[in-house]
């Protein structure tokens, strides 16, 4: 948990084989700009590499970027592995993401979910909201 004057560290990465990075660079430069921490996975992560990679780098929150249309199986595993070990980091998904979908991914934990052309203020507020925020799992 962390409060509003103090910076977030925030875990971003993609999931899987989806190619397309450049949203998440935009994003981890504006979160930069924002005054956040930011670690930068990158392309082609495993569930397991950022739950790994969360640990070590002691982050408040996990953004994972979804292009490829696997958020409904990758979001609630990345929930699911994040509770498994223990760690509490709240997950945002952001990315191209039906709004028919959002109800199920906050249903399976996952903190927020923002789409392209959100703007930089709702992606600020949003990371630093689920920093407060204590996770449990649903």
């Amino acid at each position: 948990m962390t409060s509003d004057q103090e910076p977030v560290r925030i875990l971003l990465a993609k999931l899987g084989f989806d190619g397309h990075d450049r949203g998440l660079k935009v994003v981890a430069r504006m979160l930069r700009d924002a005054g956040c921490e930011v670690v930068y996975l990158g392309l082609r992560q495993t569930v397991e590499s950022v739950v790994v990679a969360a640990e070590q780098e002691d982050v408040a929150v996990i953004g994972i970027s979804m292009h490829n249309g696997g958020h409904l199986t990758l979001g609630p595993m990345m929930v699911q592995a994040v509770a498994n070990a223990g760690l509490g980091i709240p997950v945002i998904i952001g990315g191209i993401v039906p709004a028919e979908d959002i109800p199920r991914l906050t249903a399976a934990g996952v903190a927020a979910v923002l789409g392209p052309g959100t703007p930089i203020d709702v992606v600020v507020a949003s990371v630093r909201e689920a920093a407060r925020s204590t996770y449990t799992t649903p």
